[in-house]
């Protein structure tokens, strides 16, 4: 008898294959007293040995296959084995109490995970991750146990796990995993981030499937509703095909708008923009036909080595991004790091809260070497395209001058170098702090754009860590205030002839998109795969229709109600 299981849908699309469970193997410790420690240290140093390179094996499969910011996790994974806080504590604790390596690295670990697990704060939790995943890989090599892996797939299946991993996501060949169901997670969780990138259905957070689910039974995954169906019967195995074959229909019909433009039902032009983290995302942003690049996030070019780039690499990263789009508008993010992206390299404070503390703008405005090297490659590469810089975090209009201030001041140091630099650069900001939304009319009389970065505005307004499951609900895009707070921003800008973006996951939201084109948004950034559907939707709204609609909308006393308002009068 089929069952159905409820979760999230996190990517989009159907699946038909058999299960095949990715379970954690059983690693049982085991507390002894050795006589050589020596050796003992030696067989802990060989199982570290050999986990290094089969990272670097995943590191470089994941950067040709995945890009290099998805390769970045497994640095950080490397960087936990060459830490002498953790080695040198395993090798202690072996000489000292002459116990095993097994025993010695699970105490360690445990200690370090515990450790991480209780901090409040979010980054410093997914440190607790890396930990638990390496340790699992050495305690392997150390007990002789084979651990199973997504590459040791060779037919069609869908993955049926608690959770995934980075080193599992990694791993996962297109060819053979149709899509997957975990137990826990989201939609802004790595693996869903992971399976929209790589584009194969997925269903997470249904609490219950790694329970229900043998291995080889035949289960389909609908990422579309968040549904799984175990074992199902022959007429569902027919109506999920049917739906299959209109989603794949679907898809043939958005692509042939690759090429065409944003515009709505009664012939209002909005434009759809791409988010990327890499030159490597380029190819997405084209293929999916995106009229601009609205948010290139330039920290990966920090992340992931050992020392701050040179002013020439990022110059040749900027200059091949801006080459590639053409003329195209390219919105280029300074520096965001700091909150949940931390620099190996850079000793910067630790702490209690980063995310509400020393990042972004104002360690650049602190720390002007930093920030002067970007803007002077920023400003270099600005001949090759047409460039916008957007500075993040911005709380004052003090920051924005200052910000503004030291990039024209390197602007005219290029030209008395004689160094071609456009004369037609937009200076914007990022709204996401609550304070800068409520001031949007006096920012909007000195920038040259804004872009709303709903993820953290929200959060901030609502006073709720996304992230954390118990005040989750509280994340509400379609919350009034939300709406309000936007409205503000978009109308302050209109006043002074500026326009308005947003590059945050609310962008791409089939319920959110008509709220924010009523609302006058000019430039909608998501992430590429939501271009086609998102233009696609454009096309069947009115405009002026819904506009008409806005101030009865944003009466509305809550999120849910809003939702149904358009489900009722926009997503017919």
């Amino acid at each position: 008898m089929s069952q159905r299981i409820k979760g999230i849908g996190a990517s989009a699309g159907i699946a038909v294959a058999k299960a095949f469970k990715l379970e954690d193997p059983i690693l049982e410790v085991e507390k002894k007293t050795i006589e050589d420690p020596e050796q003992e240290i030696k067989r802990f140093t060989h199982a570290i040995v050999q986990s290094k390179r089969e990272l670097e094996t995943i590191k470089n499969h994941a950067g040709k296959e995945l890009g290099e910011d998805k390769a970045a996790i497994f640095a950080a994974h490397l960087l936990v084995l060459d830490d002498p806080e953790l080695i040198d504590n395993v090798k202690n604790k072996i000489n000292d109490e002459n116990v095993n390596a097994e025993s010695a690295l699970d105490d360690v670990t445990g200690m370090f995970i515990s450790m991480f697990e209780n901090m409040d704060n979010e980054y410093m939790k997914e440190r607790a991750a890396d930990i638990r995943d390496v340790r699992k890989r050495v305690l392997a090599h150390l007990l002789n146990v084979t651990i199973t892996t997504p590459s040791m797939i060779t037919e069609e299946v869908i993955i049926i796990s608690e959770d995934l991993t980075p080193s599992d996501t990694a791993q996962l060949n297109r060819n053979y995993v149709k899509g997957f169901a975990t137990d826990i997670g989201g939609r802004t969780s790595h693996s869903a981030i992971m399976a929209r990138s790589m584009e194969i259905p997925a269903v997470v957070g249904t609490k219950m499937i790694t329970n229900k689910v043998e291995n080889g039974t035949t289960v389909i995954i609908d990422g579309i509703d968040g549904d799984v169906v175990i074992d199902p019967t022959g007429s569902e195995l027919d109506d999920y095909i049917e739906k299959r074959y209109k989603y794949i229909e679907q898809k043939k019909e958005w692509a042939k708008l690759v090429n065409e433009s944003s515009i709505t039902n009664d012939g209002q032009r909005v434009e759809l923009a791409a988010n990327i983290g890499t030159p490597q995302d380029l190819k997405g942003v084209i293929n999916n036909g995106a009229e601009a690049i609205g948010l290139y996030r330039t920290e990966f070019l920090y992340m992931n080595r050992e020392q701050l780039p040179t002013e020439e690499e990022q110059f040749e990263a900027y200059k091949e991004v801006l080459s590639k789009m053409e003329g195209k508008p390219v919105v280029i993010r300074t520096l965001d790091i700091g909150g949940d992206k931390e620099l190996p390299y850079l000793d910067l404070p630790k702490e209690l809260n980063p995310f509400l503390g020393y990042r972004a703008i104002r360690l650049c405005l602190d720390e002007q070497s930093i920030f002067r090297t970007q803007l002077r490659a920023l400003l270099r590469a600005s001949a090759f395209g047409n460039l916008k810089v957007m500075f993040p975090m911005i709380a004052t209009l003090d920051e924005f001058r200052q910000a503004k201030s030291i990039l024209k001041e390197e602007q005219q140091k290029l030209r008395n170098d004689n160094l071609n630099v456009s004369n037609s650069i937009e200076i914007g900001m990022m709204v996401e702090i609550p304070a800068a939304a409520v001031m949007a009319d006096q920012f909007a009389k000195e920038v040259d754009f804004f872009s709303i970065g709903t993820n953290d505005l929200i959060q901030y307004t609502m006073a709720a860590d996304r992230m954390n499951e118990q005040v989750a609900y509280l994340y509400q895009p379609y919350n009034p205030g939300i709406l309000r707070l936007v409205k503000n921003v978009i109308d302050a800008a209109h006043k002074e002839g500026k326009w308005a973006g947003m590059c945050g996951e609310m962008a791409g939201d089939e319920t959110a998109i008509p709220l924010l084109l009523g609302l006058g948004l000019d430039e909608f950034s998501m992430s590429a795969t939501s271009v086609l559907p998102a233009r696609s939707q454009l096309r069947r709204l009115d405009k002026t229709e819904i506009a008409d609609k806005m101030d009865e909308v944003l009466q509305l006393d809550s999120a849910q109600q809003v939702k149904e308002y358009v489900q009722k009068h926009f997503l017919k």
